[in-house]
C-alpha cells in the first residue's frame, strides 16, 4: 500500500502554511517527519489522513484520491493516533479498545466476525489485560496511550499516522511505545508515518525521515542523512554534536549551550 502526496499546499486563516510538497511513503517503512514549531507537521499529517483537504494538490491511497473513498473504507486501511491521545472519559479500557472495531460493524453495531479475540490480543500486545475494567479517566497518561494504541490495533490497519505520541510520555513509556509501534510494523508491514519532535528517538526507529523547514521539504533520506549538524543546525537555528549509538550505530544528538 502506497500513500503519495502531489504538490500539497495549504493555507491556514490566510496564513501560507505548506508550500507544494511532494512525498511519497510505501509500505513496510517507517517514516519520521520532524520540524521545529509551526513549520506545519502537524498540519501535513491531518492532510495525509483526510481530515484535511489541501488547498491545493492531491493526496492518493494506492492511485485513489482520499475523498473519494468512503470513509469506512479508508478507516479499515488507516488509523490515527491523534495528538494528546484519548481524554479521560468515563468509559472502560476493553469498551474504548473495543470502539476500534466501528469500520467492520454494520448500522446494527454487530460485526460478522466475533471480535472479542480480537480485542483480547491487542490488550494483551499492551499490558492491559489487568486494567480492562478500569475506567479510562482512573488511568494515567501513559495508559491511555496505550489503550489509544490498543484501540488502533483492532482496527487492523494497513497504514498507522501517529501526531506526536510521545509528548507528555517519560522516557520509559516513550521507548516502550516505540518499540511497539515498530515491532507491529514489522510484523505486519504496516506503513508508519510519526510527526515526532526527539530527534534522537526519530533516528532511533525511522527508516526515513522528512524534514520540514518554512512549510517546505528540507530534507528527506535515511537518518544518517538527515541526521546531520549542517541540517539541523539550519533548520533549527542551534549548535549540535553528533555522535553515533554505541548500539545501533545511528546518529544521535548532543545540544551545546549558549555561550
Amino acid at each position: 500500500m502506497m500513500l503519495e502526496a502531489q504538490s500539497i499546499s495549504q493555507t491556514v486563516q490566510g496564513n501560507p502554511v505548506l508550500h507544494h510538497i511532494s512525498l511519497r511513503f510505501d509500505e513496510g517503512r517507517f517514516y519520521g517527519i520532524i520540524g521545529p514549531n509551526g513549520v506545519g507537521k502537524s498540519t501535513l499529517l491531518h492532510i495525509l489522513t483526510g481530515t484535511d483537504v489541501p488547498s491545493t494538490g492531491n493526496v492518493l491511497l494506492d492511485g485513489k484520491r482520499l475523498p473519494d473513498l468512503p470513509r469506512k473504507t479508508l478507516a479499515r486501511q488507516m488509523a490515527v493516533l491523534q495528538q494528546g491521545g484519548l481524554p479521560p472519559v468515563g468509559f472502560s479500557v476493553r469498551e474504548v479498545v473495543g470502539m476500534g472495531r466501528y469500520p467492520y460493524q454494520n448500522w446494527l453495531g454487530g460485526e460478522v466476525e466475533d471480535d472479542q479475540p480480537i480485542i483480547d490480543e491487542a490488550l494483551a500486545v499492551m499490558g492491559l489485560i489487568d486494567l480492562q475494567s478500569r475506567k479510562l479517566h482512573q488511568l494515567s497518561g501513559g495508559e491511555r496511550q496505550r489503550v489509544a494504541l490498543a484501540k488502533l490495533m483492532v482496527q487492523k490497519p494497513e497504514i498507522l499516522l501517529l501526531d506526536e505520541p510521545t509528548t507528555y510520555l517519560d522516557i520509559g513509556y516513550q521507548i516502550g511505545l516505540l518499540d511497539t509501534v515498530r515491532a507491529w510494523q514489522q510484523k505486519q508491514g504496516l506503513l508508519v508515518i510519526a510527526v515526532l519532535h526527539d530527534l534522537n528517538l526519530a533516528a532511533l526507529y525511522c527508516d526515513e525521515i522528512i524534514a520540514l523547514h518554512e512549510g517546505t521539504v528540507a530534507a528527506v533520506g535515511t537518518p544518517e542523512e538527515v541526521i546531520v549538524p549542517e541540517i539541523i543546525d539550519h533548520i533549527y537555528n542551534t549548535k549540535t554534536i553528533m555522535i553515533k549509538h554505541p548500539l545501533t550505530g545511528v546518529p544521535q544528538l548532543i545540544l551545546q549551550p549558549g555561550i
